[in-house]
């Protein structure tokens, strides 16, 4: 289930972000709510329930309410998710110790990244096509773009450096969290699912390991081998694979800069290699 932001009034939505509050005088009894009531009620229960069972009726009830009521302070589920994808945001440090270089304040934020999305599995539904353009939104980029500066790469660079580094760890985080529901929503456990789907493999395809010689060369190699069985196989293979990742990733921006080539970062670059040298 992807969810698009910002799909409700520009001018509404951009108000409730960024703390524009309507303060006039309501006719009738105090209603006992507000904004942030309701948006944490909502992150309540994407986070208890998932993004498809977040509405604004599930959120009415768990606060005593009927839906209409609280209209008058959300005008409905699209400026919801808006504000709970901010608010949720505010979470991430803003600090990080720069005494032992960019490249060791960049891995401590990417682990932040990926303990706040696994919290919030919800997010990483959430599009990144169009952003929510609220204020912890901004505020979370910053504090990457801040930390990534330090390494002296120029600022289209840095632009393409930052969201690698970001879109890498959220993918990585999502496989993590699919792994996760796929048990709850199946009602089958990794482990069954894997031998039901092995066993049928052996039989229908006896010449596996002639067709598809290098994986099973990998195999064969204890490629596939996890050390803790007590944790799903798919999430210690995402973590794994995170952990790698992240290290090449530093790695290419300071192989950049040891090139003398901070302005590249230039996707025409890796294709190219260095012809022209």
């Amino acid at each position: 289930m992807t969810v698009y932001a910002a799909q409700g009034d520009p001018r509404r939505t951009m108000a409730l972000l960024w703390g524009v509050r309507d303060t006039g005088r309501r006719p009738g009894p105090k209603q006992g709510l507000s904004v942030e009531l309701i948006v944490a009620t909502g992150v309540a229960v994407a986070d208890e329930r998932g993004m498809a069972e977040l509405s604004m009726r599930a959120v009415a009830e768990r606060l005593g309410r009927t839906a209409m009521a609280l209209y008058t302070y959300v005008p409905g589920k699209n400026e919801l998710v808006d504000l709970m994808y901010d608010s949720v945001h505010a979470e991430l440090p803003v600090e990080y110790d720069l005494r032992d270089g960019w490249r060791a304040a960049m891995a401590a934020r990417a682990e932040d990244l990926w303990d706040f999305h696994l919290r919030h599995p919800w997010t990483l539904q959430v599009s990144q096509a169009r952003p929510v353009l609220g204020p912890c939104e901004y505020r979370m980029l910053e504090t990457s773009v801040r930390i990534l500066r330090e390494s002296g790469l120029s600022a289209p660079a840095l632009r393409r450096g930052i969201w690698a580094l970001h879109h890498f760890i959220r993918g990585s985080a999502q496989a993590v969290a699919e792994a996760r529901q796929a048990a709850a929503a199946t009602g089958l456990s990794d482990d069954d699912w894997w031998y039901a789907r092995s066993e049928a493999l052996e039989e229908i395809a006896p010449d596996f390991a002639a067709r598809f010689p290098v994986i099973t060369w990998m195999e064969n190699e204890g490629a596939f081998q996890m050390e803790d069985e007590t944790v799903p196989y798919l999430e210690q293979e995402a973590r794994e694979t995170f952990a790698a990742g992240l290290v090449a990733l530093l790695d290419g921006i300071e192989t950049t800069l040891a090139g003398s080539r901070g302005d590249s970062l230039d996707p025409g670059a890796t294709l190219v290699g260095s012809e022209g040298e």
